[in-house]
């Protein structure tokens, strides 16, 4: 059964496949303008990582300030508890400021390394955005390539449809021959009510001469 599934889920996902590359073939700048909003969706979950990336490093070194302050208030608090001679009060306030200055150590640490990756993001980012630009522009320019293909694919069916479609006449052509027949039409027309004018007018004449 299993393999039933599997082989169902690679026939439609070969079919699927095929679907989008004849899609991408009849509509490449279709294809593109998706392809591109992938892309700014990308570079919109970057820059959210980026940002929560300072969040972090701004708690970084607030949570490194407290604690060094909190090693240096431990310190003082053994100080004082050596010289009055509280042994275990001294070793309680000597063992939390070892392990504030370790925890202040780590966490400054940690904002410096946060400083260098936000930097190395901060590059990569910008980089994406170029590539993003650069394929805008690249749109543009597959956009105006096939507007001018559109443009003359059309204009080479109306002035030479005989490439396109094998026809002898282009629609100009055309055009002009049904002008020309509409005019010899209404010539003719014009001629022959002009004529039966002149007729009319010359059988009056002489029926007037001869009465």
């Amino acid at each position: 059964m299993s393999n039933l599934f599997t082989r169902l889920k690679d026939s439609i996902s070969s079919d699927l496949n095929e679907l989008l590359d004849q899609k991408e073939q009849k509509n490449p700048i279709a294809m593109l303008n998706q392809y591109l909003r992938r892309c700014e969706k990308e570079v919109g979950r970057v820059r959210e990582l980026i940002n929560r990336q300072y969040v972090l490093k701004d708690t970084f070194i607030k949570e490194y300030h407290q604690a060094a302050e909190m090693s240096e208030k431990r310190k003082h608090q053994a100080d004082v508890a050596e010289r009055a001679s509280e042994t275990e009060l001294y070793e309680f306030a000597l063992q939390e400021q070892t392990d504030y200055a370790r925890k202040a150590e780590r966490l400054k640490a940690s904002y410096e390394s946060t400083i260098k990756q936000l930097d190395q993001l901060e590059q990569k980012y910008a980089e994406m955005k170029r590539k993003l630009k650069d394929m805008y522009l690249k749109r543009m320019e597959l956009m105006s390539r096939e507007n001018i293909a559109n443009a003359t694919h059309r204009i080479d069916r109306i002035l030479h449809p005989e490439n396109a479609f094998g026809q002898s006449f282009s629609s100009f052509e055309e055009s002009e021959m049904y002008l020309g027949r509409l005019e010899q039409k209404i010539n003719a027309d014009y001629n022959h009510s002009t004529i039966d004018a002149r007729i009319s007018h010359l059988e009056r004449e002489l029926e007037k001469k001869q009465g």
